[in-house]
C-alpha cells in the first residue's frame, strides 16, 4: 500500500511536459478505445477499467484491445476471442496481436509475423468463422484508425497501409515511414503514437486526410522508459518498464481531433 502511494505521489504532478498520474496495478499491455479501457498482466490476467477500479474478467489472455470492433483479445495458445453479451466466444483464426481500432473491422498478427484482417460485414454478423484475409508484408505489431493502418516489422521498420477501409481491410500499397519502433498504436481520431526500442515514446505529427502519413515524429518528455503505449479521448495510456501505468492528459492542441 505504501508503494502504490508514494508512486501515486510521484507521478500526481506533472510528469515532465504531462501532467500523468499513476493507475493501480501492474500490467504488460493494454488498449484503450471507444472510451473504455483494458489491460492484459505478466500472468495473463484480464481486467476492464469500471468506475475508477480494474475488474477482472474470467480467462488468460496475452493480449487485449478494445475499438469500434468491440472487445478482443487472444490467449497464450494464440486462440481468438470476442466479448458477447459478457461472454467469451472463440472465433476462427490464430493470432498474438490484435487490434480493434479500426472502423468496426478487425486485423491482427500472427506468431509468424503475418498479417491479416476481417472487413466489417463479418463482425457485424457476430458469426465465429471469420473470413480473415492475408496482407502481403510481415509484421510484429499492426494497427488501425479512420485514416489507415500502421506497424512496424521485427527490424523495427515503420509502415503505414494506404486505402484500408470498413469494406477493405487489405487496403492498396505500403509505404515506409521514418522511425525505428517496437509498437505502433493509431487512435480513433486518427492520431499516431509509438515506442522506440529505448522506451521512448514518439507522436505523429502532421496527419490529416490529405496527408496520413504525417510529416515529423516528436519525442514526448516522460519520466519513465516505456514499452507500451495507447490513446483515447484525450488521455495517453501508458506501461512502463516495470509495468506501471499512467494515464497522462494531454493538452487540447496535442489531442486535436485530425478527422
Amino acid at each position: 500500500m505504501l508503494l502504490l502511494l508514494g508512486l501515486m505521489l510521484l507521478y500526481s504532478a506533472d510528469c515532465a511536459d504531462l501532467p500523468c498520474t499513476a493507475m493501480p496495478g501492474l500490467m504488460k499491455q493494454l488498449d484503450a478505445g471507444n472510451g473504455e479501457l483494458c489491460g492484459v498482466t505478466d500472468n495473463g490476467n484480464i481486467f476492464r477499467w469500471t468506475n475508477q477500479n480494474w475488474v477482472q474478467l474470467p480467462g488468460q489472455m496475452r493480449h487485449v484491445t478494445v475499438g469500434p470492433a468491440g472487445l478482443w483479445a487472444v490467449t497464450q495458445d494464440y486462440n481468438i476471442y470476442n466479448m458477447r453479451d459478457n461472454n467469451w466466444v472463440q472465433v476462427t483464426g490464430l493470432l498474438q496481436q490484435i487490434d480493434a481500432g479500426g472502423d468496426k473491422f478487425l486485423v491482427g498478427t500472427n506468431f509468424n509475423d503475418n498479417v491479416f484482417c476481417v472487413n466489417q460485414d463479418a463482425i457485424d454478423s457476430k458469426a465465429t468463422s471469420l473470413p480473415w484475409s492475408s496482407l502481403d508484408r510481415t509484421l510484429r505489431y499492426y494497427s488501425c484508425g479512420p485514416l489507415g493502418c500502421w506497424g512496424v516489422n521485427s527490424d523495427n521498420q515503420t509502415f503505414y497501409r494506404y486505402s484500408v477501409t470498413p469494406t477493405n481491410c487489405l487496403g492498396s500499397q505500403w509505404s515506409q515511414v521514418d522511425g525505428s519502433l517496437v509498437m505502433v498504436e493509431a487512435g480513433t481520431d486518427g492520431s499516431v503514437y509509438g515506442v522506440d526500442p529505448e522506451g521512448n515514446v514518439y507522436k505523429r505529427e502532421g496527419i490529416c486526410p490529405k496527408n496520413p502519413t504525417g510529416i515529423s515524429w516528436t519525442q514526448l518528455d516522460l519520466c519513465s522508459r516505456i514499452k507500451h503505449v495507447s490513446y483515447d479521448a484525450g488521455y495517453l495510456y501508458l506501461v512502463t518498464q516495470m509495468g506501471h501505468v499512467l494515464k497522462c492528459a494531454l493538452p487540447e492542441s496535442m489531442a486535436a481531433n485530425l478527422l
